[in-house]
């Protein structure tokens, strides 16, 4: 059995203490310590981007991440975001563009365009592409997904 350890951190804006193995997966503590169910267990290899979370301002696998490791940091997930302008603003447009079908690969998604979209708000499409890279959609093909994060770009200029 693995050792147990008590962190602390702030969960989408809100101070957080919880216990969790040392072996633990990030995904496996927001999913089943935490109850927010909006971050996808996918491949479990981070090669999906399904899990994605952001720790620090940067995003992450949250399936490749110790839970352990999110203590004294700041982590965000798809549920954060829901409250966040921005994070409307995707969510909006994905519906409005058709980027969703099975909306498994949605909260990833959602989570590496806002990532992108902070870093630089004027993204091309190019950049887009190349942020999105590590998410995989097996439903809409990714023009509908670009689309979207596009269209959040040119409505906020």
């Amino acid at each position: 059995m693995s050792a147990m350890v008590d962190i602390t951190f702030k969960l989408n804006g809100i101070n957080r203490k919880t216990r969790v193995s040392a072996t633990m997966s990030a995904l496996d503590m927001v999913r089943d310590v935490l109850g927010l169910t909006g971050t996808k267990y996918g491949c479990g290899e981070g090669e999906c981007g399904a899990c994605t979370i952001s720790v620090d301002g940067i995003t992450l696998n949250s399936c490749l991440m110790f839970a352990a490791d999110c203590d004294g940091r700041d982590v965000m997930t798809i549920e954060g975001l829901a409250a966040d302008r921005k994070g409307e603003a995707l969510r909006d447009s994905f519906v409005e563009h058709g980027a969703v079908q099975c909306g498994f690969c949605t909260p990833g998604f959602v989570m590496q365009a806002h990532h992108v979209l902070e870093k630089n708000p004027d993204a091309s499409e190019a950049e887009i592409q190349r942020g999105i890279e590590g998410n995989l959609c097996r439903c809409t093909g990714y023009r509908k997904i670009v689309d979207a994060i596009a269209g959040v770009a040119a409505a906020a200029k």
